[in-house]
């Protein structure tokens, strides 16, 4: 009796072509999430905003809009881009622009690629001089003119990186890129799928990692001072939920901002700058 072959060779089509074989659905999610991620754009929009995106060499710039007078304010900034812009009618900038409704655009919006800032590893690791090391990480902070302040805080105080999860944190917008007054082409944003592991990352690297928390048993400043000039970094929650127990337990210390009189909250980006502030003075 002739035995089967081990497998069926027999072709799945009429012209003998052999079937495709069934790629695993993580494979088919991934190669999804990668064309989602290159069709990606975000428009920018306000002058300010504008003005320092086309400056970035790093930015991958698709479409300019304008008004004249936006024009005219930009000056040198739309030839040096090299970008021919559209010139269009203020009283019909909404239909050239998608913008939302709400958006301050000042006659100016401009459509662009996300940035690619490469590895947390070698950001967190970049620097120069003497000055304590800094990183600060957000745990689902969702909103973007928070996220905004925060950046435009790290770039003043010298912060090597602002670090948010993927999912649940507000992503380059031109909300985000309108509050942070021109940081977002210059401040590191890195989006990880893991902010546990991140941290850990850095504290592989020699950073402490002191998570923001009312629970802290110790100040900021106390923690501070203790460490010299060791790399840290700065975990903050969204205001509410605060930090996850998975991030608290992550982080080296849990520490508090002092505070006088009985009411102890700040808003996060106020408490980015407090904390950016006391870390970049050094030990």
């Amino acid at each position: 009796m002739t035995q089967p072959p081990p497998f069926d060779s027999r072709p799945d089509h009429r012209d003998g072509r052999p079937a495709k074989t069934k790629k695993p659905t993580w494979v088919i999610d991934k190669e999804r999430a990668r064309r989602a991620s290159a069709a990606e754009t975000v428009w920018l929009f306000g002058l300010h905003a504008v003005r320092d995106a086309l400056a970035n060499p790093a930015r991958q710039r698709l479409r300019l809009v304008l008004t004249r007078n936006a024009a005219d304010r930009l000056g040198e900034a739309v030839p040096a881009s090299g970008m021919t812009p559209e010139i269009v009618d203020a009283r019909t900038f909404d239909r050239a622009a998608p913008l939302a409704p709400d958006s301050v655009h000042q006659g100016a919006a401009l459509e662009v690629k996300p940035l690619a800032w490469g590895p947390l590893s070698r950001i967190a690791a970049e620097g120069t001089g003497g000055a304590r090391p800094m990183v600060v990480a957000l745990d689902r902070v969702t909103d973007p003119h928070n996220v905004g302040a925060i950046l435009r805080s790290a770039e003043v105080f010298g912060a090597r990186a602002v670090v948010a999860t993927a999912r649940h944190a507000a992503p380059e917008t031109g909300a985000l890129a309108k509050t942070a007054s021109g940081a977002l082409e210059r401040q590191p944003y890195l989006r990880v799928t893991n902010l546990a592991e991140a941290l850990n990352e850095l504290k592989a690297m020699g950073y402490v990692v002191l998570g923001l928390d009312g629970s802290g048993g110790q100040t900021l400043p106390e923690a501070l001072a203790a460490l010299g000039n060791r790399a840290v970094c700065l975990v903050l929650g969204a205001e509410g939920p605060g930090l996850r127990e998975k991030t608290l337990d992550t982080c080296d210390q849990v520490v508090r901002i002092p505070y006088a009189g009985g009411f102890g909250s700040l808003n996060v980006s106020n408490a980015a700058a407090v904390a950016l502030y006391a870390a970049s003075l050094g030990g």
